[in-house]
């Protein structure tokens, strides 16, 4: 099968709808032969160009090349009836205030986002406090934002925002290279009750409060704990130089004398969420972000493509 412009089309409308049966109503066509049509692309170029999950598909890594070859050469075809000198028709472009707190998420999914929805044009400010993400998006201060909450403690807000999980993963611990419990494959949070923890700050989703209830749960009561407000290479400098450990979350990628370990039973987790104030984002938009940051955490957890080191929570 040789591919033509409207094979070119039908992927960048399943990128930007997120979905194989929104893409089908946009080109007219059932969802069954629509997919069928993206199955046979699929085969003819050797490998997968989205990976299906329950809210519908995204680009994978090869899907992104892929995408960004084919819309050229769609604004090139389109480019062709102008008269010379007459230049591409202005893009209009609308500005989506994105916030994040302390992510590695962000990169991935702005390089994303910002490949299928050329039209779109973020601006990036970070918070540390989840809490703060909300007040911002209920006073009309930011569009959508990446946040996290915690098991049993999701963040509130009113009907003018929604959300949606992107991925709920599990606390790890960061310890020294040399400490007696590296070796271990997963360690339980018991073993570690003596040891001195350095800690984020509040972050008004519910830290710290979740790592002291997960304590009291395993039987002891963190006695030494200091909190540390500086980034996460200056906090690994601290775990390598024996100073204390720490929970990090579980997409960290640990650096020198460190070593990154499960925690027994996973007693925290870590959910990431992304906010959008519903009157000012379309469920097209919606979906292209929510698409791109679950591909962004998949690929954290691959060590691929967009990765980056992630953070202690």
């Amino acid at each position: 099968m040789d591919l033509e412009l409207r094979h070119l089309r039908v992927l960048c409308t399943i990128a930007d709808s997120g979905s194989v049966g929104r893409a089908a109503a946009v080109l007219g066509a059932s969802q069954p032969a629509t997919s069928t049509q993206l199955r046979r692309i699929e085969r003819n170029l050797g490998a997968p160009l989205f990976e299906r999950t329950a809210s519908g598909v995204v680009p994978t890594c090869f899907g992104v090349e892929v995408l960004a070859a084919a819309r050229e050469v769609l604004a090139r075809i389109d480019g062709l009836g102008r008269l010379p000198g007459e230049g591409p028709p202005p893009v209009r472009q609308q500005e989506v205030r994105l916030l994040a707190t302390t992510t590695s998420i962000l990169p991935g999914l702005l390089g994303r986002a910002r490949q299928q929805r050329p039209d779109l044009l973020f601006t990036v400010s970070t918070v540390h406090r989840c809490s703060d993400v909300v007040e911002l998006l209920e006073l009309e201060k930011a569009d959508a934002a990446i946040a996290v909450d915690y098991p049993g403690l999701e963040l509130r807000h009113s009907q003018a925002v929604a959300h949606r999980g992107i991925a709920t993963e599990p606390a790890f611990v960061a310890l020294p290279a040399g400490h007696q419990l590296g070796h271990r494959a997963e360690i339980a949070l018991a073993e570690l009750a003596e040891e001195t923890w350095l800690l984020a700050p509040d972050d008004g989703a519910g830290w710290p409060a979740v790592f002291h209830r997960a304590c009291a749960a395993a039987g002891f009561s963190a006695a030494r704990v200091q909190e540390f407000r500086d980034g996460r290479l200056e906090l690994q400098d601290m775990i390598a130089a024996g100073l204390g450990i720490s929970i990090v979350r579980g997409t960290t990628r640990p650096l020198g004398e460190v070593v990154v370990r499960p925690l027994t039973g996973t007693p925290i987790g870590v959910r990431h969420v992304l906010l959008w104030r519903t009157a000012a984002m379309g469920g097209e938009i919606v979906e292209a972000l929510f698409g791109a940051a679950t591909a962004a955490y998949r690929d954290l957890l691959a060590g691929r493509c967009y990765g980056s080191t992630s953070d202690a929570i």
